[in-house]
């Protein structure tokens, strides 16, 4: 299994458009083309996964740099999620109970 960061997309670009690129190198498991909460719009980029790894490396290496509905897409391997603590405060830390 690989996940796979799409950047640059067209935002008329949809997840089926996502997809069909992607098919041609393998299994997709899933595509999904990245909304904005407020507006419903494509923010631009996408995500896929791919049931194979070397599928999916062979994809990256044919598909980036690529034109997908007029616009050069970016593709390379995801990476995890950075985890930070936005809430601020010192949680973690003893506070005295004065």
């Amino acid at each position: 299994m690989i996940n796979i960061y799409v950047g640059n997309l067209s935002y008329q670009s949809g997840d089926a458009d996502v997809r069909s690129a992607f098919e041609a190198f393998g299994e997709v498991k899933s595509a999904k083309v990245i909304q904005d909460m407020a507006t419903g719009r494509s923010k631009g980029f996408a995500f896929v996964e791919m049931a194979d790894k070397a599928a999916g490396m062979t994809a990256i290496e044919q598909l980036d740099n690529t034109d997908l509905n007029g616009r050069n897409i970016r593709v390379n391997e995801a990476r995890p999620r950075e985890r930070t603590n936005d809430r601020g405060g010192d949680r973690g830390e003893f506070r005295s109970r004065h």
